[in-house]
């Protein structure tokens, strides 16, 4: 998203985990040879995999992703599995560049599409901002939970194309 006035003009960049690149491809390649030898078996989707499907996608202000910008982090990622009806809960607390943030729902809502888009239907998702990190902490939540509103949001257009701009890096 480009404008004239950036927000936060001098962002902090945190180095890359490539790691996190290096265990994906490893995975598909264990995932090959498991195939050929017939072997195969779904594993648990983990906290590793979430955040490498989250880590790539690029802030709408910067030409920097979340990973660098230390928005999605691996110790803010929840996975509590309720085996009973085999439905996974996924929470996953973003924490913004700055504390009045107004790229925070846009974010939100990203993360939220690429997760909705990327897992399985057992999975309930939840996106939030982490606790005191933003002026309006609970006024982002509170939208990031409304699915009508989100519905809504991802049939205006631009906003889409915003989104789709955002997760254009992503594998």
């Amino acid at each position: 998203m480009s404008r004239t006035t950036l927000i936060n003009e001098n962002p902090i960049i945190y180095e890359k985990n490539e790691k996190s690149l290096k265990e994906w491809i490893d995975f598909f390649d264990e995932i090959k040879d498991d195939k050929k030898e017939n072997n195969f078996q779904i594993e648990a989707i983990d906290k590793q995999e979430i955040y490498s499907l989250l880590a790539n996608i690029t802030d709408p202000e910067h030409p920097l992703t979340l990973e660098q910008l230390a928005v999605v982090n691996l110790d803010d990622i929840y996975l509590q599995d309720d085996e009973t009806n085999k439905i996974i809960y996924l929470t996953v607390e973003l924490t913004p560049t700055i504390p009045h943030c107004s790229m925070a729902t846009l974010i939100g809502l990203c993360v939220r599409v690429r997760l909705e888009r990327c897992l399985p239907p057992r999975f309930r998702i939840n996106v939030k901002i982490k606790k005191d990190t933003h002026q309006s902490e609970k006024q982002v939540n509170k939208q990031l939970r409304d699915k009508e509103r989100v519905a809504a949001a991802l049939e205006n257009q631009q906003l889409a194309n915003v989104i789709h701009g955002m997760m254009a890096s992503c594998v």
